[in-house]
């Protein structure tokens, strides 16, 4: 074997502690900073390592039908710690893998004290690591030291780290009904790489305007955390029910202008508003609802975006939002490896590369941690099909996204939950036994377990198994 490295993690959340386990498992030294006890967070009630904050669920664990659930079962294959600890530790939650807080963090942090490959030094790092590390893993998170976020930004750039994150809503491009929707560009413009019709748009006449408008004002609310109340928004990131409440008429003259656009379904007939939804993911799967960041509780934007028409039936890949955050902008500022571009000691993992939820978190350290192994003992490390959910994520964090129009326009990079639209398209849809195109709740069915085949026979031949390929198509 290669003669063992130290690796330094700098972060004992899920994403630090999968980094640190699979650095240790793998022969080589890893050395843990985490600033717990030392120094607490506005969220952290405990010491332990990965402490779960926000929630106690990993959600679905369906590895044939849902994207999280085929994740875990792709991290469970790779030896996962945080999976391992989760499985031990379950609780009842019918389809999902929900966890005892307490014992899962607690074994997470036995298991790590435990190996002798790791150390853990309990103190807090507030500027870059020193290049005398050499090869380290920072997995901050969210709530990143501020003299450690503002070091990441002077290396970087002023614009490298998001502090407030406004988001709007994915919607999934294959559940958009376009006999009432259309591609165009405003004054059919073609920008850098369009083609003038670059934005799917959704028409609404008055009525539905007024009603929509009203069910925005009305709708219920979450409410800031503490911690965020003090943070200001974005100038141009204000919610859409914040412009709402401004006037009736605010949202018209705003992001949901008509100016510059004919419905061919009906061209004598000019909408009142109009919804733009606009090209997300390299892949063409995911579209984004345009100036449509919300603090509206997640069930009452499906209920309230559904009522516009051409979304009746949406499938959303993720929901607005607008919360503390710090994130890179990860697909300019890191390599196909996680590697810093402006330092390549540095990897990044976790929530600060512009994942969301602790699976993905997870997920990324642990793909972090791998690279950082290849690379320690010289050997090339090929890229993960992006046909599995492991490779999906990478792959949206390091440059699935879609480019900026123009230097003024908003980056469209967004933290992101794992999801189907994420994953390349099927060559062929399924069928079902007599040929038959499928429609509904069949299809989707269908469709989810030959993308799951297809992962699980990617990633084996990933590994180096002898598994064929599924014939998911």
């Amino acid at each position: 074997m290669t003669e063992a490295s130290t690796i330094h993690i700098v972060g004992g959340g899920l994403a630090g502690s999968e980094a640190a386990w699979q650095i240790a498992e793998a022969g080589h030294r890893a050395v843990i900073h985490e600033m717990r006890p030392v120094r607490r967070t506005e969220a952290h009630q405990t010491e332990g390592l990965a402490e779960l904050v926000c929630s106690n669920s990993f959600r679905s664990d369906d590895p044939n039908g849902n994207a999280v659930g085929l994740l875990h079962q792709e991290m469970r294959t790779l030896g996962s710690l945080i999976m391992r600890a989760g499985d031990a530790h379950q609780v009842p939650a019918g389809g999902a893998l929900a966890v005892d807080r307490d014992g899962f963090s607690e074994a997470v942090t036995a298991a790590l004290a435990a190996h002798p490959n790791v150390e853990i030094r309990r103190e807090a790092i507030d500027e870059l690591p020193p290049e005398s590390w050499g090869s380290t893993i920072v997995a901050t998170g969210p709530l990143t030291a501020p003299g450690l976020a503002e070091a990441i930004r002077g290396l970087t750039g002023a614009e490298s780290l998001a502090f407030f994150d406004a988001i709007a809503p994915i919607v999934h491009r294959d559940s958009i009904d376009m006999d009432k929707a259309w591609f165009q560009s405003r004054y059919d413009k073609a920008g850098p790489g369009g083609t003038g019709a670059d934005y799917i748009n959704c028409p609404l006449d008055r009525e539905q305007y007024d009603a929509f408008i009203a069910a925005l004002i009305a709708g219920e609310k979450t409410s800031f955390k503490e911690w965020e109340a003090s943070t200001p928004y974005f100038d141009g990131c204000l919610p859409i029910e914040v412009m709402a409440e401004r006037g009736p008429e605010t949202l018209r003259h705003g992001p949901m202008k008509p100016v510059g656009l004919t419905n061919p379904h009906n061209p004598t007939v000019k909408a009142c508003a109009i919804v733009q939804l606009r090209q997300d993911n390299a892949l063409g799967t995911l579209y984004n609802m345009v100036g449509f960041q919300t603090k509206l509780r997640h069930a009452e934007q499906v209920r309230i975006f559904r009522t516009i028409p051409g979304l009746e039936n949406a499938e959303f890949a993720r929901l607005g939002g607008l919360h503390r955050n710090t994130y890179l902008d990860s697909p300019r500022l890191l390599d196909a490896t996680l590697r810093l571009k402006a330092r390549p000691a540095l990897r990044f993992a976790g929530q600060i590369t512009g994942c969301e939820g602790y699976v993905e978190s997870a997920a990324v350290g642990l793909m972090a941690g791998r690279f950082a192994v290849a690379e320690a003992e010289g050997r090339p490390l090929a890229p993960l099909p992006q046909t599995t959910a492991l490779g999906a994520l990478i792959a949206h964090i390091t440059g699935g996204h879609v480019e900026a129009e123009d230097e003024g326009a908003p980056r469209s990079f967004q933290p992101m939950n794992v999801n189907f639209g994420l994953f390349p398209p099927l060559e062929r849809m399924p069928r079902n036994e007599t040929g038959r195109r499928l429609r509904g709740p069949e299809k989707a069915a269908l469709k989810k377990r030959a993308l799951t085949d297809r992962a699980r026979a990617d990633l084996a031949a990933w590994l180096g198994g002898d598994a064929p390929r599924a014939a998911a198509e």
